[in-house]
């Protein structure tokens, strides 16, 4: 039987240093936050407005961070590979 392998966003660049892997995971995290607090404004229940429930802006804190770990949108990757591009310049 064959073995398929599939290779993960944040396994893509392995000579990448875990530093700046994190730190652009961690900016599209925040990113992905913000747009998910966009899109669930005016929204009721465990996602709602985070306005009337202090724990629904952390609710969406998290999954921004599960999103962004679990591969993401692509923007960690585009930003690390400037970052190493900006590293390798200096």
């Amino acid at each position: 039987m064959a073995t398929v392998s599939t290779v993960s966003p944040a396994t893509a660049a392995p000579a990448a240093p875990e530093a700046l892997r994190a730190k652009a995971e961690e900016l599209e995290s925040v990113f992905l936050a913000q747009i998910l607090r966009e899109l669930m404004q005016g929204l009721t229940g465990p996602l709602g407005n985070a306005e009337d429930d202090p724990f629904a802006a952390m609710l969406q804190d998290e999954y921004a961070k599960l999103i962004s770990r679990s591969g993401g949108i692509g923007i960690a990757d585009a930003v690390l590979r400037e970052m190493l591009k900006a590293q390798e310049a200096a």
